[in-house]
């Protein structure tokens, strides 16, 4: 594939609101997430939970759009001039020339969760406010983030789960390279409710403790919530191979993307990682890459028993002995799984660890499983980065991954694949 140019992004969690909070919260191995304290859930769970969601308000003609996912769509854009970013796009391409490509798992369920709470005692009815197209409808989240720029390009809302907001990536650089968009607005949104937090329980998949990836006692995810959005375009046209003559080379570009369905089962991975690792071999294929050009891994590493096994199978099968000490950790330790919105959010987070030069270390990880023979991370790590992959695996083997890199890793071969 021809590599994409993330112009400009930013990522809001209970890890921090917009980059500089997100990069001080890693480099400092902060802990977020906190005894569930959510709505009327009494669950003995951890959560990561955004601060000041409540707070934020709907500007004039947008408050059909209200819901605690689309505050925090809002809270998320107004980050790191992102939402000025984007303005500025639309005087270069156009309203109509700019895509909004999204993920998210449950959307705006909450506030349908909160209708079902006041039904009429009589007859049953919801409230007459419940507007489920523009909350819990999950195409509401790029219903929203169109109307908040006055967009008119095309937009779609991916909800497969967990790998959601990573394979929204593909869906735009199909429009880019189709040529029916010039950019498009990526990334994802997922906030917490009663469905997702219950509905894990009932799968004894969350943990009573901060969720701790890779080590020998995991015992389930902790939920989190979390924006992340990119601004992806056409890397600009330059006569050197190697690096466009617009690009910084601290800047990042999007090099290649793996997408796989095995649909093993429902709720549970291919206890081999055949999907998973589907998807990272075609991310390398696609980016003219061999294993060994991958300097780390963000391993979705939710901290289930199974995920976690069958991910590290996956990874040692195809990056082999000889590879077999390329780092990664997880960083749901730090954010929580923020589900639809995970692969936007870990996109971002290894975008800030190749532009400052830092493996960031699985918080929570005391002991890692020995059975998992991986070059887990356990602390952060000084390293240049030059090529990272992201992986996004979801419910019924929905998976996807992506290799990010710097403006300086493209090279000549990179830059004529297609």
């Amino acid at each position: 594939m021809k590599p994409l140019l993330l112009s400009h992004f930013t990522v809001t969690s209970c890890i921090g609101k917009g980059l500089q909070q997100t990069l001080d919260a890693l480099l400092q191995q902060r802990q977020a997430l906190k005894p569930c304290d959510f709505e009327t859930v009494d669950l003995p769970t951890f959560i990561g939970e955004v601060e000041g969601v409540d707070e934020v308000t709907m500007s004039e003609g947008m408050q059909a759009f209200d819901c605690r996912n689309n505050r925090l769509a809002k809270l998320g854009l107004e980050q790191d001039g992102f939402d000025q970013s984007v303005n500025a796009a639309i005087r270069q391409y156009g309203a109509e020339r700019i895509g909004v490509f999204l993920g998210t798992s449950t959307s705006g369920i909450l506030e349908t969760e909160m209708a079902f709470r006041n039904r009429d005692e009589s007859t049953g009815a919801l409230p007459d406010g419940l507007d489920y197209g523009k909350t819990q409808n999950t195409y509401s989240v790029a219903n929203f983030t169109r109307h908040y720029f006055k967009l008119t390009g095309p937009a779609a809302v991916v909800s497969s789960a967990c790998s959601s907001s990573a394979k929204v990536f593909s869906v735009a650089r199909r429009m880019i390279e189709a040529g029916l968009i010039d950019a498009a607005i990526v990334g994802g949104v997922d906030t917490l409710c009663l469905t997702t937090l219950y509905g894990f329980n009932s799968l004894n998949l969350l943990s009573s403790q901060a969720c701790r990836p890779f080590d020998k006692d995991r015992d389930g995810i902790s939920i989190g919530e979390a924006a992340a959005f990119a601004l992806l375009e056409r890397v600009p046209e330059t006569a050197t191979p190697g690096l466009a003559s617009n690009t910084s080379q601290k800047d990042i570009v999007l090099l290649g993307i793996g997408e796989s369905s095995d649909a093993y089962h429902m709720s549970s991975p291919h206890p081999e990682g055949l999907g998973a690792n589907m998807a990272m071999q075609q991310a390398l294929h696609s980016a003219g890459l061999q294993p060994s050009a991958i300097d780390y891994i963000n391993l979705h590493g939710t901290a289930t028993p199974s995920n976690d096994a069958a991910e590290t199978k996956a990874v040692s099968a195809l990056f082999g002995e000889e590879n077999r000490d390329v780092p990664c950790s997880s960083t749901k330790g730090a954010t929580g799984h923020t589900l639809g919105a995970a692969g936007g959010v870990e996109a971002v987070i290894c975008a800030l660890a190749l532009q400052h030069g830092f493996i960031p270390g699985g918080l929570n990880t005391q002991t890692t499983d020995t059975e998992l023979p991986l070059n887990y991370q356990l602390q952060n790590r000084p390293q240049a980065l030059q090529r990272v992959m992201s992986n996004s695996f979801g419910f019924g083997g929905t998976n996807c991954s992506l290799i990010l890199g710097l403006a300086s890793a493209i090279t000549a071969e990179t830059a004529d694949k297609s």
